[in-house]
């Protein structure tokens, strides 16, 4: 990372050498192009180094979960679904929806997503918490404001390479058929799998697969990565950022509002970053609050 930046650094250096010896003043153009380019790959660089957490380069698996509320918060939850999905498209990132649960009538209660890509866990932590929308409702026949709530929670997916014991006596499996549309086996054979650990409570549940196979092997995936944030937080001696947000997802415990009237902002208030692009946002644009977040917490 550091080795590139130093190379880019050097061959403009050399760069701006060859302009004055020549005195060619039709290079500035191009030089102050490398310029922003060098400092844009310094910034990347200062960013990246940052996630040095023991997990942050995994991968991860985000998981939200509507408030109360009914059809308002699992609208929203819904609205919060796509805002990953398209900040994991405009970065590169696999996002794999494997385990969803749709709303009553609107939206969804909950949604399972892997994502899979270089420093996923270390960008998207800075996201647990509960999550707040405050707009006019398009639900509500009187056109009122409504406020709604949303819970999202981030864990690192563990490899092969770090070893969770697990009894098959300790846990119960069950097969359903998959919710949610398309897919020719869908709501015809119990394809779906939800896998209990039974010691702990612990639930993890895949349906996206065809094979109910491949569907038990991504549950026990999911599962251990949950076991092993278990035991992870059992032993810090610090309640770490993913231990804080088990909030209620109620008044007074939201990381972020999003707010669409009576005026556009959404703030973190966390590090007080703010903007009034509310449609950017929920588009994807998130890297100025994560950088924020891993600015102010993540620095030694």
């Amino acid at each position: 990372m550091w080795k590139d930046v130093d190379k880019k650094a050097q061959s403009l250096e050399e760069f701006i050498q060859l302009a004055q010896m020549e005195e060619d003043n039709s290079f500035a153009g191009e030089i102050e192009n490398e310029l922003k380019s060098l400092n844009a790959a310094i910034e990347n660089a200062e960013f990246k180094n940052m996630l040095s957490g023991k997990d942050d380069a995994r991968n991860c698996i985000l998981t939200i979960h509507s408030g109360a509320g009914g059809t308002e918060a699992q609208d929203w939850a819904e609205m919060l679904m796509r805002m990953y999905l398209r900040w994991g498209e405009q970065n590169g990132y696999k996002m794999s929806i494997v385990d969803i649960l749709e709303g009553d009538g609107a939206g969804i209660k909950s949604v399972t997503i892997e994502v899979e890509g270089e420093f996923a866990y270390g960008y998207l932590k800075a996201e647990n918490g509960v999550h707040r929308l405050v707009r006019i409702s398009p639900f509500d026949s009187n056109k009122r404001r409504h406020t709604s709530f949303a819970s999202v929670f981030v864990i690192p997916e563990i490899d092969d390479t770090i070893e969770i014991e697990i009894n098959p006596a300790d846990l119960r499996i069950d097969t359903y058929r998959s919710g949610g549309k398309g897919g020719q086996n869908v709501n015809k054979v119990e394809t779906a799998v939800r896998i209990t650990h039974i010691p702990s409570g612990t639930v993890a549940a895949c349906q996206s697969e065809r094979s109910q196979i491949q569907n038990k092997n991504n549950a026990m995936k999911l599962l251990r990565s949950k076991l092993y944030q278990v035991e992870k937080e059992k032993h810090e001696a610090e309640l770490d950022e993913v231990e804080k947000s088990k909030m209620k997802i109620e008044w007074g415990s939201q990381i972020r509002s999003y707010v669409f009237h009576p005026y556009n902002m959404v703030k973190d208030h966390r590090t007080d970053e703010e903007t009034s692009d509310v449609q950017g946002v929920m588009d994807g644009d998130l890297n100025k609050f994560i950088k924020a977040y891993l600015m102010k917490f993540n620095q030694n």
